[in-house]
């Protein structure tokens, strides 16, 4: 029997509960799990019907994840094999990217959906072990930078956008007037614009920090000790943050010092 949206909706009420929530997206009912990413993302999952069988998928968004935090456009072997062992311990298909699994007649909704949150949380925590070196010791560099010129600061900020979605800003920088930071840090020259757009979107979806008596200030920082960022990716944030160059420290410290630095980000 052909299940609408709205039986999609009712059997995720009934069978999960308050914490899994439904929304329309498309051909797909998009479930919100309660399971995060390991910086603080939500992670998604997406149901649709076909016939008498129900396919829950990620969309790929956990593999997605995964590689914007890599340097590296390709997942080594030990990264497939380990992305393999988590898809078939929870009983998941890995296609395209994607993870995935059915709802027959018979079947729990609450079940499947729990076994494709489970691999993709998972899968998501390979990031612990592969992550990149060089994007841990900038944000270290940075933290080192700030102690030493006695700047406080909060590091890993989570703070709520206006469309619900929580982001982690790499730092939290108390001066005469308070500055949130996002880090832009990679080697590989095709991840810098997926870097660049994930800050753009946080900037958006936060600018409700930037305005009011104590508005904060945004500062995009680019590791540019890496030849791997265009003059169209300080151009894409520009609008909503101050630019700085870590080759440049001086002058980043500088806008963290100026109280009404004349780039602000707008509305």
């Amino acid at each position: 029997m052909l299940m609408s949206n709205n039986d999609i909706r009712k059997a995720m009420q009934k069978e999960i509960g308050v914490l899994f929530t439904c929304t329309e997206h498309g051909d797909y009912q998009r479930i919100r799990t309660p399971y995060l990413y390991p910086d603080g993302d939500t992670i998604d999952l997406f149901c649709k019907s076909d016939g008498d069988v129900l396919t829950v998928t990620d969309l790929a968004e956990t593999t997605g994840w995964l590689r914007m935090q890599s340097m590296s456009l390709r997942r080594s072997l030990k990264q497939n094999q380990l992305i393999g062992d988590a898809c078939v311990t929870h009983g998941v298909e890995f296609y395209r990217g994607m993870l995935q699994a059915r709802c027959r007649p018979g079947d729990s909704l609450a079940e499947v959906v729990t076994r494709v949150a489970q691999a993709a949380l998972r899968i998501s925590d390979l990031w612990f072990t592969f992550r990149t070196r060089a994007v841990e010791s900038m944000t270290d560099e940075v933290a080192d930078y700030l102690t030493q010129h006695e700047l406080p600061f909060d590091r890993s900020k989570r703070l709520p956008g206006r469309s619900g979605r929580g982001w982690t800003v790499d730092f939290h920088i108390r001066t005469q007037r308070s500055s949130l930071v996002y880090v832009l840090s990679t080697g590989n020259r095709s991840a810098a614009r997926r870097i660049t757009e994930h800050v753009l979107a946080a900037w958006h979806d936060l600018n409700h920090f930037a305005t009011g008596p104590e508005a904060l200030n945004f500062i995009s920082l680019f590791d540019d000790t890496a030849d791997v960022w265009g003059d169209e990716d300080f151009r894409l944030v520009e609008p909503m943050s101050t630019v700085s160059h870590w080759s440049r420290p001086d002058e980043f410290a500088e806008v963290l010092r100026t109280p009404n630095h004349e780039q602000q980000p707008r509305s």
